[in-house]
């Protein structure tokens, strides 16, 4: 039932109202034998090719914020690592360090999700990496803090890029000029679709007109909701929405 209910997640609002004027646009069609002879080339033109531009770009945002999550995970793991295997940290530092790490990580997928943690708070549970360093230098030794110091750099360069990707979505602009065209477009299709139809559905058969219009209509909406819904990837409404859950750092503290 659950995959069921996802499936449904692309069907809202939007939809009822553009299927709607679908079917308002096939009434008056037919009630005005209202008919014109016009290239529907153009309705590719106007919508599929932008509507296909977008997706496209919210697709490619969603996988590079999966390569920003692994190198920031993979960053997380290795300075854990790097900590884990010193041999002059107690084990009581080793747990502390640990509860950093996985802290950072845990802060990042509420922030991501819209969780309670901010990014101030994310940047200051980073932080405390440099100054656990900092504070315990003569036990980790200069090599091994430099070598962290590395492995932080690809952690904060994935961090910062997977907020970008957060923060900026694909043009607004261009998504609306969609969903305008959406709605617009029952009206422009119709009575070219009639023109076309009109020796077929002349006994009665109206029923064609208003299948062929509504569901045109449903198949456009649906790719804008598609689209929509590839916006924010860490929202975890869609179908395609990435597990942040698989970028927790939940590896065991080895014992010395």
């Amino acid at each position: 039932m659950e995959s069921v209910n996802k499936y449904l997640t692309i069907i809202n609002t939007r939809t009822g109202l553009s299927v709607g004027l679908a079917g308002i646009a096939c009434y008056f069609t037919l009630a005005n034998n209202f008919q014109y002879n016009f290239d529907l080339a153009m309705i590719s033109i106007a919508i599929i090719f932008p509507l296909v531009f977008t997706i496209r770009s919210a697709f490619r945002r969603r996988e590079k914020a999966l390569e920003y999550l692994s190198r920031f995970k993979a960053g997380l793991i290795t300075v854990d690592a790097c900590f884990q295997e010193s041999r002059k940290l107690t084990p009581s530092l080793k747990t502390d360090v640990h509860k950093i790490v996985v802290n950072i990580a845990d802060c990042l997928i509420s922030f991501l999700g819209d969780g309670p943690c901010s990014r101030e708070k994310l940047m200051t549970e980073t932080g405390k990496v440099a100054e656990f360093i900092h504070t315990n230098g003569e036990a980790i030794g200069n090599s091994t803090a430099l070598k962290i110091h590395r492995f932080m750099k690809d952690v904060h360069q994935g961090l910062e890029n997977v907020i970008a990707v957060k923060h900026h979505r694909t043009p607004i602009s261009v998504r609306a000029y969609c969903l305008i065209f959406i709605y617009i477009y029952p009206v422009i299709y119709t009575p070219a679709l009639y023109n076309r139809l009109k020796d077929g559905i002349a006994d009665g058969n109206g029923w064609i007109l208003y299948a062929l219009s509504m569901f045109s209509t449903f198949i456009l909406i649906s790719l804008y909701n598609v689209q929509e819904q590839l916006e924010n990837p860490f929202d975890q409404h869609g179908m395609d929405d990435i597990r942040l859950d698989d970028f927790k750092v939940n590896q065991p503290v080895r014992e010395s």
